[in-house]
C-alpha cells in the first residue's frame, strides 16, 4: 500500500507501507474487559488550523468508517478526545456534530461509546468557576443526548483557575450529581498538554506533593 504523506511546503511525497496483518473481524468484545480505541479524525492536512476550528476540512465518510471499523472489531470508541486534536485545530463545533454523529452511528452498529466533554468553547485563560462549571455542563448534556458515556476531559480554564482542590472539588460535585449514569474522569498531566501548567501541574514535585496530599 502506498500513502501520499503532506509536506509543510504543500506537496505531497509518497510512501510505501510495509505488509499489513490481517485480523479477522468480530463484533463480539473482549470477554475479559472493556476496550475503547480513541479514535483519530480525518482531516484535510492543509487546512489552516490556526482559526480554531477544523469543522470545514474534516471527511465525514472516511472519519465515520473508521469508527464503524472498530465497532467491527469488537472495541468500543472513545470519542471527542485529545485523539481526534480537541484544543488542537478541532474545535467545540464541529466537536459537537462529531459527537451526535458518532452517536447514531454506535446505535446503528450496538457499538459501545464515551465522549469527552471539557470547556474548550471558553477563552484561553482562567474563568469563573460558574463559567467553567456551565461550559462543562453544555458539552455534557452533547454528549448525553448522543447517549454516550461522557468523559470529563481535563480542563485547561479550571487549571489556569483552580486555587486548590476545594476548586477542583466544586466544579466536579456541581456536574456528576447531574448525570444519568457514572462518567469517566480523565486527566492529562502538563507533560502531554503544557496548557495544564497550573495548581495541580507545579513544577515543583515539594510542592505537587503537598497538594496531592492537602
Amino acid at each position: 500500500m502506498k500513502l501520499d504523506l503532506p509536506r509543510a511546503d504543500g506537496t505531497l511525497v509518497p510512501h510505501t507501507m510495509g505488509e499489513p496483518r490481517v485480523f479477522a473481524a468480530s463484533a463480539e468484545p473482549s470477554a475479559s474487559r472493556v476496550a475503547y480505541a480513541a479514535a483519530h479524525v480525518v482531516a484535510d492536512p492543509f487546512a489552516d488550523p490556526s482559526g480554531g476550528d477544523a469543522g470545514g476540512t474534516l471527511d465525514w465518510d472516511a472519519t465515520l468508517a473508521f469508527r464503524r471499523h472498530l465497532w467491527a472489531h469488537g472495541l468500543g470508541v472513545a470519542e471527542a478526545m485529545d485523539t481526534a486534536q480537541r484544543g488542537m485545530g478541532l474545535g467545540w463545533a464541529v466537536t459537537r456534530e462529531l459527537i451526535a454523529r458518532s452517536g447514531r452511528e454506535a446505535r446503528a452498529a450496538g457499538g459501545r461509546i464515551v465522549c469527552g466533554a471539557g470547556t474548550d468553547q471558553l477563552p484561553p485563560g482562567p474563568a469563573p468557576l460558574d463559567a467553567i462549571a456551565a461550559a462543562y455542563e453544555e458539552q455534557l448534556a452533547v454528549v448525553e443526548d448522543a447517549g454516550a458515556v461522557p468523559v470529563l476531559m481535563a480542563s485547561r480554564q479550571l487549571a489556569a483557575s483552580a486555587r486548590g482542590p476545594g476548586d477542583y472539588a466544586a466544579v466536579y460535585g456541581r456536574l456528576l450529581p447531574q448525570l444519568r449514569r457514572p462518567a469517566v474522569l480523565h486527566w492529562l498531566g502538563p507533560m502531554f498538554d503544557p496548557a495544564l501548567e497550573g495548581y495541580w501541574g507545579s513544577a515543583d514535585p515539594d510542592a505537587r506533593r503537598r497538594r496531592c496530599w492537602s
